[in-house]
């Protein structure tokens, strides 16, 4: 668990203004934690809340209608922060408003990504954000039950979050009639056992119902059948920690803190073979230079050699493309890989991309639920020749049936790890083809010696 002294450090380090030389872009969701202020007083002492008392008219002013919250989403350019970088505005605006029965609104903290460490220290350090926003949520889309499904591992979080939660009842944010208005919501912390699968949205609900977690067909979709078969909206812990600051300064101050189709700031992991690994709050559209100077650069004496830009899913880029590349969904995209969770994985020039990507496939088999054949299946075949690769048995053939395989599960399963798995195999072999076939040439030859 990082300590108050450790994420103090990191909390600084975001504040720096390097992000854009024209003007400064303070931390929105870090800013003013040193670690050890995440109680109720301390959160109402950096403005907390104060969405919430916006949005109910408590303020003075009128109030905001449902219409007006998510038109405000919409205008601030926040894209899902737990990978799919879907818009969030829009993806609220599918809840039915006139369902007649339950609704959920669903939190998912199941951060298990390889790499991700953001979401744990959003609420470990500043859990009220998140409660604040998952309450507006809740307003803008007519809901009164909500559920944070914190990723079973990080108890300690885990038990920071029920303690915020009860401090948000006591203090009348959560509950019935809401500060006096005739809006209630009641929010509840479960916490998962581990799995990564849980990750995925619709197998965090199977689990959630006490199911075994494994991912639904789709469709239908959460937002028509989602939680216990009712209409469901689930965000990520980040995106929802976002929130309170729209609302309070309108979504074009957002739009504008970032780039267009990427508006606000953005936590990225950064780890790897860099002097200084943390979470760093900076403004989409980032240079991927500046993060890197922010993270200490690479560890010393070393040259960049690649880098994997969202997470142990997204697809390796060589060091070349990636620092051309700013830190947002679409400039990500047009290298060629994914922003995903922005789990920033740095990789020096002593690294063995085929050992790494070993590591990467004996995970991805590991955790595949099993429920998909191309997954079940293909995941053991891709960790296995990687791993005859690494240890001098390689075939030539190799390199093609990996590549093959790996398209063979992309697109074919229910949910995205078979993609997941895959997506890794073919940028390597894309973008470091010499590394394996060095390997297998040395196989050869040693099997030539020996006969």
């Amino acid at each position: 668990m990082t300590t108050a002294a450790q994420i103090l450090t990191q909390f600084q380090a975001t504040g720096v203004e390097t992000c854009f030389h024209d003007r400064h872009i303070e931390p929105q969701i870090y800013a003013g934690l040193d670690g050890t202020n995440w109680s109720i007083k301390d959160y109402e002492a950096r403005g907390g809340y104060q969405a919430l008392r916006k949005l109910l008219g408590k303020d003075g002013g009128e109030g905001l209608t449902q219409d007006q919250v998510i038109a405000t989403m919409k205008e601030s350019g926040l894209r899902g922060r737990g990978g799919a970088g879907f818009p969030t505005g829009l993806k609220w605006s599918f809840m039915p408003r006139n369902f007649p029965g339950q609704k959920h609104l669903v939190c998912n903290s199941d951060e298990g990504e390889p790499g991700t460490c953001k979401d744990r220290d959003i609420l470990m350090f500043n859990p009220h954000i998140v409660i604040e926003g998952m309450a507006i949520a809740a307003y803008a889309m007519g809901i009164s039950l909500g559920y944070n499904y914190i990723h079973g591992e990080i108890f300690q979080v885990y038990e920071r979050f029920e303690a915020a939660l009860e401090e948000a009842r006591a203090a009348g944010f959560l509950g019935d009639n809401i500060m006096g208005s005739n809006f209630s919501f009641e929010l509840h912390a479960h916490h998962g056992f581990g799995a990564y699968i849980c990750g995925e949205e619709t197998a965090l609900l199977e689990s959630l119902e006490g199911k075994k977690g494994q991912p639904r067909f789709k469709p239908p979709f959460p937002a028509s059948f989602g939680l216990y078969g009712k209409p469901t909206t689930i965000n990520n812990t980040e995106t929802f920690a976002a929130v309170p600051w729209i609302i309070r300064n309108g979504g074009q101050a957002y739009l504008e803190c970032g780039k267009p189709n990427n508006g606000g700031t953005k936590i990225y992991s950064v780890s790897g073979d860099v002097n200084k690994p943390g979470n760093y709050e900076v403004p989409m559209g980032t240079p991927f230079s500046t993060l890197l100077e922010l993270a200490g650069g690479v560890r010393t004496g070393r040259k960049l050699k690649a880098v994997i830009p969202g997470g142990s899913s997204a697809p390796v880029l060589p060091a070349d493309i990636m620092m051309a590349c700013t830190m947002d969904y679409d400039s990500i995209s047009k290298a060629g890989s994914m922003l995903g969770s922005g789990a920033v994985i740095v990789m020096d020039d002593s690294r063995d991309m085929v050992e790494s990507l070993l590591r990467l496939s004996y995970f991805y088999q590991h955790e595949s639920c099993g429920q998909c054949t191309p997954c079940r299946e293909g995941t053991g075949w891709l960790w296995r020749m990687v791993d005859r690769i690494q240890h001098g048995h390689g075939r030539p053939e190799d390199l093609e049936k990996l590549d093959s395989v790996a398209g063979n599960i992309m697109g074919r399963t229910i949910c995205a790890l078979g993609d997941a798995a895959a997506m890794p195999v073919r940028a390597m072999i894309k973008h470091f083809r010499h590394e394996f076939e060095a390997k297998i040439n040395a196989a050869e030859k040693q099997t030539a010696a020996s006969s």
